[in-house]
């Protein structure tokens, strides 16, 4: 049974009433906003302490991070070679 006009739903960029061929929008323009919006990152999911190893390749890549960022901290740069001054 097909939806009557008023149940298609409310335009995720203005609040009118969805038209079914830009659906869930109700107009091009607000289909095209949305488009920039993507294009431009603004739906990016923020995220924390990423695997810096995004193939997979080093499982290690975490603690690796970890002992970089803990170095960075405490001025360690990890090696044990003494520094002449």
């Amino acid at each position: 049974m097909a939806r009557a006009p008023r149940d298609l739903g409310i335009c995720p960029e203005c609040g009118d009433t969805t038209a079914m061929r830009y659906r869930p929008f109700c107009s091009k323009r607000c289909a095209d906003v949305d488009l920039s919006r993507w294009l431009r990152g603004a739906y990016a999911i923020a995220g924390g302490n990423a695997d810096e190893d995004e193939d997979g390749d080093d499982a290690n890549a975490l603690e690796l991070a970890r002992q970089a960022t803990t170095a960075r901290q405490t001025g360690d740069d990890g090696s044990n070679e003494s520094s002449l001054h």
